[in-house]
């Protein structure tokens, strides 16, 4: 898979994450978590803005095996969507689907 290719974040709705200013502004995310949260690994809760000034962020890895989108742990959606989580997560992928 090349990066063109790589899934885009085609909406972040979390507004404490230091890379989401008007869309996310990571290059690349990571999707993580475990017991079924689906975390986006890259928040960063800083008021401080980051990221790059024009990008289109992308899934760069995804460490949840038991995601249906999930293959040799490379995200394999069309694109994924990221927002709150429940409980303690601030930053969830809401694409994530268990198998």
């Amino acid at each position: 898979m090349t990066t063109t290719e790589m899934p885009h974040v085609s909406e972040c709705t979390v507004a404490g994450c230091s890379y989401n200013h008007d869309g996310c502004h990571a290059f690349a995310i990571t999707v993580s978590g475990h017991n079924g949260a689906a975390d986006c690994g890259t928040f960063i809760p800083l008021s401080r803005k980051g990221g790059l000034d024009r990008v289109i962020a992308q899934v760069g890895a995804c460490q949840r095996a038991d995601c249906t989108y999930n293959r040799d742990l490379e995200c394999t959606a069309p694109d994924i969507r990221v927002g709150p989580g429940e409980g303690g997560h601030a930053a969830n992928c809401l694409t994530y689907a268990p198998r």
